[in-house]
């Protein structure tokens, strides 16, 4: 998500960026792109290629086999809005791992608040935007775990929250398993999450 979309605010009746809100994105054509509202700015992207998606479809494989396995809530991919706060609402992370006793139940159309982990997997597109902007909203909201995979790299970075800030956990490749505060038991070979 690392361009602000570009809709001519007078022509459609659009606002401005930086006036966005979330009444605003309920407006928005449900045309298969994914739209998030930070502070304001309208962030856009389209589909994504079939390197995240596999990287995604992995994760969630993985990661939901052991949460179910050990009851411990529930992981879930995109789309699903995450709102973080009245102006960073919605955020649709790649996935997203919530604790069962924060799970809101069936029919929640958005969870509120810090998800309990959270992943974006890069896309050239993507880059600058999951590692700058959304490390620094996901790390001021309180999400106490945020990874970054890298399909390009075959890597994964975790960090966790150690007081206010994010502190690297391990930058994690090849056969090396990918290390979690949140999920400690968990067993994720980083290479086996990559085509």
């Amino acid at each position: 998500m690392a361009e602000a979309i570009a809709l001519p605010p007078r022509k459609r009746g659009w606002p401005k960026q930086g006036e966005w809100t979330y009444d605003d994105y309920l407006k928005l054509p449900d045309d298969g792109r994914r739209y998030e509202i930070i502070e304001g700015e309208l962030y856009v992207t389209n589909a994504p290629g079939l390197d995240h998606q596999f990287v995604v479809a992995e994760l969630l494989r993985q990661m939901a086999n052991y949460v179910v396995e050990n009851q411990l809530g529930r992981v879930i991919t995109v789309p699903f809005e995450v709102h973080l706060s009245e102006t960073i609402r919605p955020v649709q992370p790649d996935v997203l791992f919530i604790k069962k006793e924060r799970w809101p139940g069936p029919g929640a159309k958005f969870f509120s608040g810090a998800p309990d982990l959270v992943v974006e997997v890069l896309s050239p597109s993507t880059l600058r935007h999951d590692r700058s902007l959304k490390f620094t909203v996901y790390e001021q909201a309180g999400v106490p775990e945020y990874w970054i995979a890298n399909p390009r790299t075959h890597s994964v970075e975790a960090f966790t929250l150690s007081g206010a800030e994010y502190a690297l956990i391990g930058e994690f490749i090849e056969a090396e398993t990918i290390q979690s505060k949140m999920l400690p038991g968990l067993q994720i070979i980083t290479e086996t999450l990559f085509d």
